[in-house]
């Protein structure tokens, strides 16, 4: 799956890209490439790895409050089913989260966070806010200017 889809190099809306336009692009990388950094050592820090938290999150934060399961899980993350089987796994194991076969379809696994998930995941979504807060301003100055680059 390609997200290109110009017309041709270095054009955007019909216009050459300036050099403004790469500073711009690699600055906006570059904070949320730091979030990210941020957010993994967080998530280790909690004695998770990266990807359980996303998990955590994915699932306490479902759209509309939705049951998730684990082909959901393994949308939302962009992994393969398999992969989200093998995490699933691994976070049953480690106590986070409890599966339970789905009452009206019982080929469905409805996933929900166990206590110590529910503990794990406020603390380090506590810290995420807190870090979102502190380069909210930088970030809302680069979206901006990203929405009337022409």
């Amino acid at each position: 799956m390609s997200a290109i889809t110009r017309s041709g190099p270095e054009r955007a809306h019909g216009r050459e890209l300036s050099l403004a336009d790469y500073q711009l692009l690699a600055q906006f990388r570059h904070v949320l490439a730091r979030f990210l950094a941020f957010s993994a050592e967080a998530a280790q820090e909690s004695g998770l790895a990266p990807r359980q938290h996303q998990a955590l999150l994915a699932i306490k934060g479902s759209p509309g409050g939705q049951p998730m399961t684990v082909g959901d899980l393994a949308a939302r993350l962009i992994i393969r089913h398999h992969s989200a089987v093998e995490l699933v796994d691994r976070m049953v194991r480690s106590g986070f989260l409890r599966r339970r076969t789905d009452a009206s379809d019982r080929r469905r696994a409805i996933l929900t966070l166990t206590a110590a998930g529910e503990r794990v995941l406020a603390d380090l979504s506590a810290v995420h806010r807190a870090e979102l807060q502190r380069i909210a301003p930088l970030l809302g100055t680069l979206v901006r200017q990203l929405g009337s680059a022409q």
